[in-house]
């Protein structure tokens, strides 16, 4: 693999921002114990001596603490430099992890997604000035994307890691992450003003936002910012066909001509309307290819398409239809699944490409084209994933056997097991002040709702959650016997997680866990050749 070279500035500064670090800490840390001594004043007994038994720990723990939260902000700022992730916590083909996550696990990532906002909104306009003078380290004068390795989501997830050394029940973790967030938010608003001053003093000069300026009469909504996708038969209407003159290949590469091979298929008719369609479908391909989230090993097997589907455009009208034609249906499955499995070196997605890659040999040898191939080829991807699910209900089958008889047991009224750490161990119980939990037994506002929402989940779906600290996609393997634990699956690893139905219900209260929609990149290729023909309209 080759790691990206790291400019020498923007090094400098990360290691300049992280001599700085350990005061932050050291400031945080009293600032959390003050806020938390003046709230002492109005609790009542149980409160105030859990309260108290929370000051003490930060004073006698903070050395440790301070170690944790410097490893985590020094972590992830080097694998954000590194443009890596993180590894998950558990490779694919190690034993499988069961976590059981009920209501008090989740209460401290609720209180973590809190300090990321309390962050943003605190520093705001900081945050906006430091991404200007970050991008000038890196040598990007309009600030295409956020350079600044600091970001509220680095700082919260090593609050988040900090909390998980501190010798105490959850209840207390999740009371200091609940004083500590509003005073980090304070400091960094502070700290990354001090940083930009710096930068000023050193005389860099900071890059300007780009402004896009559009052409007379044109929309101000842009490209990806409407969920409603073009019309491909009205398109088609105001498409310009190819002319002769564009169909010869004259000085062209062999390598370019898939680009025009539209224009190719285009010239053995002499109907305006099929050199339409065959000039929209083409230029859909082109945009698909040019379209940064599409995968690259997806976007190759989608590219070898091209020529086939050419041919098919001139005999199936019912091509232009996006929502229900089996090609745009098997493209757009196709790009969601390997994204719930973004690792390209996984074993699943390998799987998954491999089994895509035979289907489009099979696709692109046929000399006759039609409708029927696609709904072939999406029978075969439908059967593939369920065949995946399967073995991964398999390869779960006796957690499913212990959980079965767990919800028993909870619905039965009795002990719930420890939840400490995430693992579950029935054997030890984890004492939580319930006065340091913001109620957590108590079902959340808009329960209902979520409840309704549960009840259409089915196995096979895909979620995205805010769990453990940070975003996973995450899909249903087996929603329980009685709905009270739900067994969902990482994308990217082997680990398996146990959520109570109340745990659920509170994040989803809280907007961290909703179902992933699959995104229509057909839709969106779609968007982006409308977006051209108004800018060619109206140049």
């Amino acid at each position: 693999m080759v790691v990206p070279q790291v400019p020498r500035a923007l090094r400098q500064f990360v290691d300049d921002e992280l001599l700085r670090a350990p005061l932050l800490f050291d400031q945080l840390i009293e600032s959390t114990r003050r806020s938390a001594r003046e709230a002492m004043v109005t609790m009542g007994p149980l409160q105030h001596a859990a309260m108290a038994e929370l000051v003490q720990a930060l004073r006698a723990h903070q050395s440790r603490l301070a170690e944790y939260f410097l490893h985590s902000l020094r972590e992830q700022v080097n694998a954000e430099l590194l443009q890596s992730k993180p590894p998950p916590p558990q490779q694919r083909h190690q034993p499988q992890a069961w976590a059981l996550v009920d209501e008090d696990e989740v209460a401290l990532d609720v209180e973590m997604s809190h300090t990321v906002e309390a962050i943003k909104s605190t520093a705001e306009h900081e945050l906006l000035e430091l991404q200007t003078y970050t991008s000038a380290l890196v040598g990007d004068p309009d600030v295409t994307r956020d350079h600044n390795p600091f970001r509220a989501e680095t700082f919260a997830r090593a609050l988040w890691d900090t909390a998980q050394a501190l010798p105490m029940s959850r209840g207390h973790q999740v009371a200091f992450v609940r004083y500590a967030g509003p005073a980090l938010a304070q400091l960094l608003r502070m700290s990354y003003a001090a940083t930009t001053s710096r930068l000023e003093q050193q005389g860099l000069e900071p890059a300007a936002y780009r402004t896009v300026i559009l052409p007379p009469g044109a929309r101000r909504n842009r490209f990806g910012e409407t969920t409603i996708a073009p019309d491909l038969q009205r398109m088609r209407e105001t498409m310009p066909a190819p002319l002769e003159g564009d169909l010869s290949y004259e000085g062209q590469k062999p390598d370019e001509r898939p680009r025009d091979q539209g224009r190719n298929v285009a010239g053995e008719t002499t109907t305006l309307v099929d050199r339409q369609a065959v000039e929209l479908v083409s230029r859909l391909f082109d945009a698909m290819a040019a379209d940064e989230r599409v995968p690259a090993d997806v976007g190759l097997l989608i590219s070898r398409l091209h020529g086939p589907v050419m041919r098919l455009t001139l005999r199936d009208g019912s091509l232009l239809d996006q929502d229900a034609h089996p090609l745009w249906r098997f493209i757009n499955r196709l790009a969601f699944e390997a994204e719930m499995v973004p690792d390209a070196t996984d074993p699943e997605r390998m799987q998954l490409l491999r089994s895509a890659q035979a289907v489009v040999d099979q696709l692109t040898t046929e000399p006759e084209q039609n409708a029927g191939l696609y709904r072939w080829a999406m029978e075969r991807l439908e059967n593939f994933l369920s065949r995946r699910l399967v073995r991964r209900l398999s390869a779960a089958s006796s957690h499913i056997g212990a959980l079965h008889k767990l919800e028993d047991t909870l619905c039965a009224g009795q002990t719930s097991p420890s939840t400490m750490h995430g693992t579950l161990d029935v054997a030890q119980l984890d004492t939580v002040p319930a006065d340091l939990l913001a109620d957590p037994q108590r079902l959340p506002a808009g329960a209902g709702d979520g409840q309704a929402w549960l009840n259409q989940l089915q196995p096979g779906d895909w979620v995205r959650m805010f769990l453990q600290g940070r975003w996973v996609h995450a899909q249903l393997l087996w929603p329980g016997e009685r709905q009270e634990i739900w067994l969902f699956g990482d994308g990217a690893s082997d680990a398996t997680w146990a959520v109570r139905r109340g745990a659920l219900l509170l994040m989803h209260e809280q907007a961290l866990l909703k179902t992933l929609r699959q995104r229509s990149i057909v839709g969106s290729a779609a968007a982006r050749v409308q977006e051209q023909m108004v800018a060619d309209a109206a140049a």
